[in-house]
């Protein structure tokens, strides 16, 4: 045999060796909890648009949006996240998109059986793979729409294949050489089956931030109701009426907030800022005032406007009286 065809053959070979590498130290399939489906998931439901060269970004996010009831195509998609520089998309073009269509963009942990989880709640997952490796990577979007733990596969809308089931192992690997990234893209107050109140917040803040806040208060909204004894949804929904300037609306929930929470000093700090914006001035100093005692470290040099630090009170007062917040 001549000798650069051993050489290539070697290459070949070695290539080989590599790309299974990859998948030879997956760990084993995750167990489920009980209350997970019998083993098998397949969301028929979610549409499949084969990708043209280079277009996995927009026929992906596609699925996702027209999955939840929207109606628009790749070659709609293709302006917002298709950069012919890299002839493919980045994530924060497909997230930045999907805010455009007023959706919460919640990143998974960096687990397995979180995509499972969402799976299980009949939620899609959007994954990015690298198809090669670290050092010359091919990446990739797909969009995940079911598992059979029994065949240990996890099947996804790919390229041109509809309901691909890939091997566990070979996943996990393309998978991990992405960093493990995977989001679900859903509307707001519909809540991720694995949300983090926190995280989630997070989400529905980059909607605030980026144009839209009536999806945001919808999504704070959702928050509350889900996790009623935290004092943050509240909080967001309050500085949202107060970024709107709605200082009513924004004192109102601040007060019940206070109310429901006496031990949170975000909650005194900010309602005694949009009471001074209602002309409340002795009100507004003694909710900062309650602020600054239980947290001395973040608020202890709060000020109103013209005004001397608040000096810490002991204990907190009840809720200020402010005329302009009666109905």
């Amino acid at each position: 045999m001549p000798q650069t065809l051993l050489r290539a053959g070697r290459r070949l070979a070695l290539l080989g060796v590599l790309l299974l590498a990859g998948c030879a130290t997956a760990p084993p399939w995750p167990d489920r909890p009980a209350s997970a489906p019998s083993g098998r998931v397949l969301l028929d439901q979610v549409p499949f648009y084969p990708q043209e060269r280079y277009q996995c970004g927009p026929a992906s996010l596609a699925m996702m949006l027209n999955s939840q009831g929207l109606r628009t195509d790749p070659d709609r998609l293709k302006a917002l996240v298709y950069l012919p520089g890299r002839q493919g998309s980045l994530q924060v073009e497909m997230v930045a998109a999907a805010r455009a269509h007023d959706m919460v963009v919640y990143p998974l942990a960096a687990r397995f059986d979180a995509i499972l989880a969402e799976l299980d709640a009949g939620h899609p997952v959007l994954v990015l793979q690298n198809l090669m490796f670290d050092w010359w990577p091919q990446w990739h979007f797909a969009v995940v729409v079911g598992y059979d733990a029994a065949q240990e596969t996890v099947i996804l809308n790919t390229d041109t294949r509809e309901h691909y089931a890939m091997p566990y192992p070979a996943f996990l690997a393309t998978w991990g050489r992405a960093e493990r990234w995977a989001v679900v893209v859903l509307p707001p107050g519909q809540l991720p089956a694995t949300a983090r109140p926190l995280d989630y917040l997070r989400a529905a803040h980059d909607l605030e931030s980026t144009g839209h806040p009536q999806a945001a208060r919808r999504a704070y909204q959702g928050a509350a109701e889900r996790w009623p004894e935290r004092p943050e949804p509240g909080l967001a929904l309050a500085n949202l009426a107060f970024a709107q300037a709605q200082w009513r609306d924004a004192a109102r929930q601040l007060i019940d907030l206070a109310r429901r929470f006496p031990d949170y000093a975000s909650g005194w700090n900010n309602l005694g800022f949009t009471l001074e914006r209602l002309g409340c001035r002795t009100a507004a100093s003694a909710a900062l005032a309650c602020a600054a005692r239980l947290d001395p470290e973040r608020f202890g040099s709060a000020r109103l406007e013209g005004g001397s630090p608040a000096t810490p009170t002991l204990p907190c007062p009840t809720v200020p009286a402010c005329p302009a917040t009666s109905p």
